[in-house]
């Protein structure tokens, strides 16, 4: 099996892809990185010139940003059923709300954490237009449930799964009924309990 490494820092967005691994259930290293010292080193700056985390390398190649990392991965283990086949239906959906995790909702829940509002009479000229627009869109895809996808939990359930739960945390994202039951189911699957572990486990030990 080609070789597959994790550069992370347990208190960053890497959880996200140590989740998406462990759904995987494949073998991979992992390279903890510090902010502001080997993070910024040129050793791994070769890798991510951002000098930000989560990357991973898989045999040569070199993924960064957290929602093209589980659309990667999702695509090089087809067989574990973490993205929907090219051909079906559900294909759009995948990529639709896999994307607007990484694009409009992160957006929308930084602006919420910076207190950043959009000026009055701008909205159309921002990615997310404004943040209420946003959660309510988000909700639409998650009222059918369980998945993004119906019954298929897919890398998109990871992604926008961890922005939704982080941002009820803390304070970023309304704790709207639909979100909390969707967390609820997300906290209970085994691989996120897993990744949540290892990780924890690495908090502590440094």
């Amino acid at each position: 099996m080609t070789a597959l490494t994790l550069y992370t820092n347990p208190q960053s967005r890497g959880q996200i892809v140590r989740w998406m691994l462990e759904e995987l259930g494949v073998p991979y290293d992992t390279v903890v990185l510090g902010y502001g010292t080997t993070m910024k080193a040129p050793e791994y700056l070769a890798i991510n010139p951002m000098g930000k985390v989560p990357a991973i390398r898989h045999g040569n190649t070199v993924v960064t940003e957290g929602a093209a990392i589980c659309a990667y991965l999702a695509d090089q283990f087809p067989d574990k059923g973490l993205a929907p086949a090219v051909q079906s239906p559900m294909r759009g959906t995948y990529y639709r709300w896999l994307f607007f995790g990484a694009g409009p909702l992160e957006m929308a829940v930084t602006a919420k954490a910076i207190n950043w509002e959009v000026p009055e009479g701008r909205s159309a000229m921002v990615g997310f237009g404004n943040y209420t627009d946003t959660l309510d869109a988000l909700e639409t895809a998650l009222l059918p449930g369980p998945w993004i996808c119906g019954e298929q939990f897919t890398a998109a359930d990871v992604y926008v799964g961890a922005a939704i739960s982080w941002g009820m945390m803390f304070g970023t994202v309304e704790k709207r009924p639909v979100f909390e039951a969707y967390a609820a189911r997300l906290q209970a699957r085994p691989a996120a309990q897993r990744a949540q572990q290892i990780d924890a486990a690495l908090m502590t030990s440094k």
